[in-house]
């Protein structure tokens, strides 16, 4: 039995799991617990296609490792007649395997299911119901772009295992005087003129933070404030630490515990671009998100 997975040009790709060189991959380990225990499952791994079809194409075919993968501990999922386990390792081809990162599976339904962080090895595993087609993307404070879409047939007890080849670029880990990435700036978030009341077109944003902050539950984030430099500076250095408290008390209202989130006030210190026309002064009064170490 063959499957197609159709991708869209991103940050990932799949790639045959059968290794060139003979580095163990998890899936060589011996079975531990109820991992090995399943009741002839169909088994599926991923395999690139051939010269046919466009470069985004993949096909799923049969395998007798899928059932058996997991990472630093056994499996704690099981397929069943109604949903399928996919069991995914994520890798980087420079720094091969990637710990802490979530993967988001989206339905047409508009449902949604996550993995939780990725271990030591790059794993990460969820169930899914069978018969239908997800999106999968990485959560990240930042992009939310579709990175593939994966086909789940409707057959029973269906165990897939696919290795993801991460092609995000990947900050370096910051110095040691300064533990936090560079800030992504919250587009869209805005505020009442000269207030810190959050308008409402702006949730849409910051339940990106809330559902990152919520599936990656190792990330601690600092929410800073910036303004252009109209007005009295105190003022301004105020009102844009108010302004990141009204985004941090979002967030805890979504329920976020707040000791994952710190809150800055730059004011006008630290502009992005000239304070001499409109569109330079709008750039500048900004939300940025920075996660934190």
């Amino acid at each position: 039995m063959q499957r197609l997975v159709y991708f869209s040009l991103g940050a990932l790709a799949l790639a045959a799991c059968a290794p060139a060189a003979p580095t163990k991959t998890p899936s060589d380990r011996p079975p531990t617990g109820s991992d090995s225990a399943s009741a002839a499952p169909t088994e599926s791994e991923e395999k690139a296609a051939g010269p046919a079809g466009s470069q985004n194409e993949f096909q799923l075919t049969d395998s007798k490792t899928a059932r058996d993968a997991h990472g630093e501990t056994a499996s704690e999922i099981k397929a069943t007649a109604t949903e399928a386990a996919l069991k995914f390792i994520v890798v980087d081809k420079d720094q091969g395997p990637l710990k802490g990162i979530v993967i988001a599976l989206s339905a047409p339904s508009g449902k949604k299911y996550y993995t939780k962080e990725t271990d030591g090895t790059g794993y990460a595993e969820v169930l899914v119901p069978i018969g239908t087609k997800y999106d999968l993307t990485y959560l990240s404070l930042g992009r939310r772009d579709i990175s593939a879409t994966v086909p789940v047939n409707d057959d029973p007890h269906q165990n897939i295992k696919l290795t993801l080849r991460y092609k995000n670029k990947i900050t370096p880990p910051p110095a040691e005087k300064d533990k936090k990435r560079s800030g992504f700036i919250l587009k869209g978030v805005t505020f009442e003129t000269g207030r810190a009341a959050i308008r409402p077109e702006s949730y849409p944003q910051l339940d990106n933070v809330v559902e990152y902050l919520t599936h990656k539950t190792s990330a601690r984030i600092e929410i800073a404030g910036h303004t252009d430099n109209v007005g009295d500076p105190n003022a301004n250095k105020r009102l844009s630490e108010a302004r990141a408290k009204s985004c941090r008390q979002y967030m805890i209202e979504q329920g976020i515990d707040g000791s994952r989130i710190e809150t800055v006030g730059y004011g006008d210190t630290q502009p992005i671009a000239p304070n001499d026309s409109d569109d330079g002064r709008q750039k500048n009064r900004r939300i940025e998100a920075i996660e934190l170490y």
